[in-house]
């Protein structure tokens, strides 16, 4: 197993241990939160960068990274709608968000299965919805203001732009992929 392909797996590894600190009544759990949520996104980053990098691509790789990905984000949603019941406008955009990833993950197996698995790849809205979501999830996770800075409210303005742009992306693979199974 290569370094990139461990890098992943520590990203797997890091959902438990966000739902335990999650759950466990700890100090500075916000803190602990943002901060295992912004390593764990800096990873995203990282095993991909290092695998194209060195040519340490895998299979197993391009598998498990965006798997890793989705489950990490999911939960960090779902905590924090369990953390702000009530609030229609988070627990929306939660539901779209978590909706598009599976749809569009279902999607790009479909599309691989009939050879065409350039038509779902990863686009460069696709890349601004995860920096703007990542920025909303460690923002929301944290809560507090930092040197003046309303975070959370930060957190709340990224989470639009990001369900905004998740809706853009999904509707762009959509078309995409409709105008290949026209053709055919």
């Amino acid at each position: 197993m290569n370094l990139p392909s461990l890098i992943t797996w520590s990203r797997v590894v890091a959902i438990p241990v966000f739902i335990l600190c999650y759950f466990l009544p700890t100090p500075h759990k916000n803190l602990v939160l943002s901060l295992l949520f912004m390593a764990a996104s800096f990873t995203d980053w990282l095993d991909g960068y290092l695998a194209r990098k060195w040519n340490q691509t895998s299979s197993f790789g391009a598998f498990l990274d965006p798997v890793a990905d989705k489950l990490l984000v999911a939960v960090a949603l779902i905590a924090i709608i369990d953390h702000h019941p009530g609030q229609w406008y988070l627990t929306l955009s939660v539901m779209i968000i978590i909706s598009r990833e599976i749809t569009i993950s279902a999607l790009r197996e479909w599309m691989a299965s009939m050879g065409e698995r350039g038509v779902v790849a990863v686009s460069w809205i696709g890349k601004w919805k995860t920096a703007f979501q990542m920025g909303a999830i460690t923002f929301l996770l944290y809560e507090q203001n930092l040197l003046g800075l309303p975070l959370f409210n930060i957190g709340l303005i990224f989470l639009v732009i990001a369900t905004f742009l998740t809706l853009w992306s999904m509707i762009q693979y959509l078309y995409s992929t409709w105008k290949v199974l026209r053709v055919k």
